[in-house]
């Protein structure tokens, strides 16, 4: 709880005069999260039109709008599921309609939203379809999944934006001047913005860093290993500042579901370039 004699400054009240609805439609209400996920894919959509006509690939606009509307389907699809298995699966045992419809008939039948998504399962809804999609019209399948990832971090900054106006996903306590006091944490403490750091390293900076690694001909082609790892790494680290989930806490290691599951991507990526290397070395 925070002490009636400190002192807080605009800083720390910021998330406290943020609305996470921007407007209302009759009884609807529109939100800024939803916006992001739009802001999101035309981002990403103008930074891999922007590496083809840099790079000079023979890619048509048709093909990168029928390849974005796979993309899309696999992150929404993915990062539901995903959330329903590796965060909350008892719950949605219980309440399976509510894992794929946003009602719920507890207390009545109401309009509740669908609440909860998963970044992991994101990631892996979207390298299944964009995966099925080259595959299927025979498209130069690494030049396209090392476009996409190179721009995918730049997206997911809108994301991380969004949650932070919806005040979810804050950070842990601190008494650090950098807290932030959230609407949605009752305790009334102050916490580390944790939605800001992710925005930060694992969107901006890493963003930067794969663009600036797609220019050297040596890592072109192992992009995907790179935003692996790099994603991995920054999100395992931040970690330590974000709020576990309350309903799965922290593992008798001290670490998150979340690390767990960035251990697993830093060890594929790492797997992955090795396999490539391998590849190329044999046909050289």
């Amino acid at each position: 709880m925070i002490d009636a004699n400190t002192d807080l400054t605009w800083w720390n009240l910021i998330p406290q005069h943020l609305d996470p609805v921007l407007v209302h439609i009759g009884s609807f209400p529109v939100h800024w999260y939803g916006l992001m996920y739009l802001a999101a894919f035309f981002t990403c959509y103008q930074v891999i039109w922007k590496t083809v006509t840099r790079e000079g690939y023979k890619v048509t606009k048709e093909q990168l709008d029928d390849i974005t509307a796979w993309i899309i389907a696999g992150v929404l699809i993915g990062a539901r599921l995903g959330y329903v298995l590796f965060y909350n699966l008892p719950y949605y045992m219980d309440h399976p309609t509510e894992a794929i419809l946003p009602f719920s008939t507890e207390g009545g039948f109401h309009f509740t939203g669908i609440s909860g998504m998963s970044y992991h399962g994101g990631l892996i809804g979207a390298i299944i379809t964009t995966s099925w999609f080259l595959r299927k019209n025979k498209l130069n399948y690494w030049q396209w999944i090392n476009m996409i990832v190179s721009a995918v971090p730049l997206g997911y900054t809108w994301g991380r934006l969004g949650n932070f106006i919806n005040g979810e996903l804050y950070g842990r306590a601190t008494t650090a001047s950098i807290g932030m006091l959230f609407p949605m944490d009752h305790t009334h403490t102050l916490r580390h913005p944790s939605q800001l750091y992710e925005l930060t390293f694992e969107g901006i900076v890493l963003f930067f860093v794969l663009q600036w690694f797609y220019r050297k001909e040596f890592f072109k082609n192992h992009m995907l290993s790179l935003y692996l790892i790099g994603y991995g790494t920054a999100r395992f680290f931040i970690e330590f500042f974000r709020e576990p989930d309350v309903q799965i806490g922290l593992n008798e290691a001290g670490l998150s579901r979340g690390q767990i599951l960035c251990m697993i991507m830093i060890a594929a990526g790492t797997t992955l370039w090795i396999v490539r290397a391998k590849m190329a070395k044999a046909k050289a």
